[in-house]
């Protein structure tokens, strides 16, 4: 047999090739380690955040101390706006590093703090000094969750494979939402309802707080992270900035995808504002507020198993045309049908819809370009979403309070209409022409 000879130039390749080869390797024998880990920080995690996030308690919470439609859109906008700039501070804290794990664990961190900020400031302010801690508690909740979602959609990159990662968002998402759900229902009718130890809000966020430090700490027990075969080299943060137009224009699939996030995101102008038009034609109460957040976060449970195995089939632009469709028509129903079941039913559409998308956006988004670029293609989309997810509820806040919630849900329904249109004329499947590829 002929030997091979290695020259100069083939060496890098072959060696690459191995290194390639070592790091799927690594992957696949400790897949069931990393996807345990992964499974229990994101079902711990969605539990807790879906208490913070849900547009039901802390809205509410919100208008109760302020007595302000203008201060609930502030409130998520300044959520918003700690998502705008962060993402790409995360991504260039990360890129060159081969490991990413000690600093996920500092960002999750500091965001778990701002939640545990949220929940003590009802004990110990009052009037405006309450709203304004819990307002900048929201800002500080932004900035980190901004960040920990590059460097978390990273590490589920790195550790687990295409073709597992829909199922695995299905269940943890799924058994994270139905524990939220259960335990939304009982915050509105034993913590909120008789406002337990004198600020049942605070009970609530403090339950959030101890459910996702939980799963940050299973995590950082199970996770073995592989060092990828190639990085980044280590950057300044205003030349990656520069590097942002050709993240988008070179592959005009990933530009389109863009566009069609910044209108499901500008959708959100309508968000914080749906269980307050709700109390505007029936009488609110701990246990409607309880059922509402039941139904919202039990549908994104139910949801989450179809969403992630129909991703995981076809990929996930499907998932997203649908999401978007339960989505507007949900809003539709809301306006439209005041009754009881109507209003269960359209908090269940979506609570369906927001978690296809968000499940679609975040998968999404792995499958475009090469893995050298990921941290940066994740951080871009992060911001682009945010920048319109901050603008959105303070217009919201205003249309509001000046021509009334129909008008803000008509916005909400005209920009998820035309983010539905564009998939599907200008959005192709990532994942059919990355095969195409090989």
């Amino acid at each position: 047999m002929d030997s091979v000879v290695e020259t100069p130039d083939t060496a890098p390749v072959a060696d690459l090739a191995q290194r390639e080869a070592e790091y799927e390797k690594f992957v696949w024998d400790n897949l069931k380690r990393n996807y345990l880990g992964n499974y229990l920080h994101g079902m711990l995690g969605m539990t807790g955040f879906r208490l913070v996030n849900a547009p039901t308690f802390l809205p509410a919470y919100l208008h109760m101390i302020s007595g302000s439609n203008g201060i609930v859109g502030l409130g998520l906008a300044l959520q918003q706006v700690g998502g705008v700039i962060s993402p790409i501070f995360g991504a260039s804290r990360v890129e060159h590093r081969t490991t990413v794990m000690p600093a996920a664990m500092w960002m999750g961190g500091l965001a778990r703090m701002a939640v545990l900020g949220i929940a003590l400031s009802g004990w110990f302010l009052r009037g405006n000094a309450l709203v304004t801690s819990i307002l900048g508690f929201m800002l500080m909740f932004g900035i980190f969750m901004g960040a920990q979602r590059v460097v978390f959609s990273l590490l589920m990159a790195k550790v687990i494979p295409i073709s597992r990662r829909g199922r695995l968002q299905a269940w943890r998402n799924a058994t994270g939402s139905l524990i939220a759900a259960a335990l939304a229902g009982a915050a509105g009718t034993y913590l909120i309802g008789p406002n337990l130890f004198g600020n049942g809000y605070g009970v609530t966020f403090i339950l959030a707080f101890v459910l996702t430090s939980m799963g940050l700490w299973a995590l950082q027990l199970l996770l073995k992270e592989p060092e990828p075969p190639t990085t980044r080299t280590h950057g300044r943060f205003r030349d990656r900035l520069r590097e942002f137009p050709r993240l988008i224009t070179e592959d005009r699939a990933y530009a389109w995808f863009l566009v069609v996030q910044m209108m499901s995101s500008s959708a959100r102008i309508a968000t914080p504002f749906y269980i307050l038009y709700v109390g505007t034609s029936v009488h609110m109460t701990g246990t409607l507020l309880g059922a509402l957040s039941f139904a919202f976060i039990g549908a994104d449970a139910l949801s989450n198993l179809v969403w992630g195995y129909l991703g995981d089939k076809t990929g996930f632009r499907l998932v997203l045309l649908f999401s978007l469709l339960a989505w507007a028509a949900s809003t539709v129903l809301l306006i439209e049908v005041h009754a009881p079941w109507a209003i269960f039913l359209a908090f269940f559409g979506l609570g369906a819809g927001q978690a296809g998308y968000n499940m679609a956006a975040q998968t999404m988004i792995l499958e475009f370009g090469a893995r050298d670029d990921l941290p940066m293609r994740i951080a871009v989309s992060a911001t682009a979403e945010s920048i319109t997810a901050t603008l959105a509820p303070l217009l919201g806040g205003q249309v509001a309070d000046l021509f009334g919630y129909n008008v803000v849900f008509g916005l909400s329904i005209g920009v998820l209409a035309a983010g539905l249109l564009l998939l599907l004329v200008a959005v192709k499947e990532p994942r059919t022409a990355r095969l195409a590829a090989i």
